[in-house]
């Protein structure tokens, strides 16, 4: 299988928020609906994609990104029928290689993640009860280092 990693253009914002809603619906759907599509959208385009360095993953439609800063991952989907196919780990490479260090919450319940992170050398931090994200989920922090 191939598929082509690039940087996301402002054109590819759409696109972006229609892998997270279908991602986030799919593996995570007692937490789904908290947003709409427009608001996904908005949040893509005026949010993400003006604060954060957005790569994706192209076959020929966008089916991955990963929304990161200097230290922080501060998104990251990959659509469920393409997870399990080394896209996942090449976008997480290429904010290791632009990195020293990484941080990212994910949801506790969210077990395949944290088995993905923690496979790709990321380390628990942190369990919290999720009083301060914004759907009150028990979440997970967790940190990679470059040695």
């Amino acid at each position: 299988m191939t598929y082509e990693i690039r940087q996301l253009a402002l054109g590819d914002t759409g696109a972006a928020a229609k892998v997270m809603r279908s991602s986030f619906e799919e593996r995570l759907p007692t937490l789904a609906g908290l947003h709409t599509p427009e608001e996904d959208a908005g949040f893509v385009r005026d949010h993400m994609f003006p604060a954060s360095e957005m790569w994706g993953a192209f076959d020929p439609d966008l089916v991955g990104f990963i929304a990161f800063t200097d230290d922080w991952i501060e998104q990251f989907y990959i659509l469920p029928d393409w997870q399990g196919r080394g896209i996942g780990k090449a976008l997480l490479e290429v904010a290791k290689s632009k990195c020293k260090t990484l941080r990212l919450w994910t949801f506790q319940q969210n077990v395949p993640a944290r088995q993905f992170y923690e496979r790709n050398g990321f380390v628990l931090v942190e369990l919290t009860n999720g009083d301060t994200n914004e759907h009150r989920e028990p979440d997970a922090l967790y940190e990679w280092a470059r040695r």
